[in-house]
């Protein structure tokens, strides 16, 4: 059996899948084709001819055969391709600067773990007592909390505080000068 492409289009709009099924078998290359020059990409061409074949059910209702269907349907991938490009172009300006932002925070973390890896390596210098109360302070601990779990004054740990950051003070002098 001959049929016509406007035929197949015609009875797929109506409901018929084998003539959908066909009319795709039909057209699926030449779609591919221009997609492929329209993209320059086979991935998004790919993208975009499953994207018209998916689309393409509801929008057969509108066709009426007063062109060719290959017209017809490559007017509707030139549009696709159309929208395809828009949406890219609006999602890449509202991406804008968000890369410098995250390469920022990607930088600010590693200086953060960074200086955590010093500080506690800088604490494992530290005598026992010394290290205890800052690790409790650093905690978010008041110096009274940290006096209550250590058994000592809130002055002794004002003093193990002042203590522990002049060792600090000297490790980095000494590193700074290294």
């Amino acid at each position: 059996m001959n049929t016509s492409e406007t035929d197949l289009a015609l009875a797929a709009a109506g409901g018929d899948a084998a003539a959908f099924s066909a009319l795709l078998s039909l057209c699926y290359d030449g779609l591919f084709r221009l997609s492929f020059r329209l993209t320059g990409s086979q991935h998004e061409a790919e993208d975009l001819t499953q994207d018209i074949c998916a689309s393409l059910p509801a929008k057969l209702t509108a066709f009426r055969g007063d062109a060719q269907f290959t017209t017809w349907l490559y007017r509707i991938a030139v549009n696709a391709a159309h929208d395809r490009r828009r949406r890219t172009a609006s999602l890449m300006k509202a991406a804008e600067g968000w890369g410098d932002w995250e390469q920022h925070r990607q930088a600010a973390i590693a200086e953060d773990a960074a200086l955590v890896g010093w500080l506690t390596t800088a604490m494992a210098s530290m005598p026992e007592d010394l290290r205890d109360t800052l690790a409790l302070v650093l905690d978010d601990m008041t110096h009274r909390e940290a006096a209550a779990v250590l058994g000592v004054s809130e002055g002794t740990i004002s003093w193990r505080i002042s203590e522990a950051k002049k060792h600090l003070r000297i490790l980095r002098r000494t590193e700074d000068q290294t």
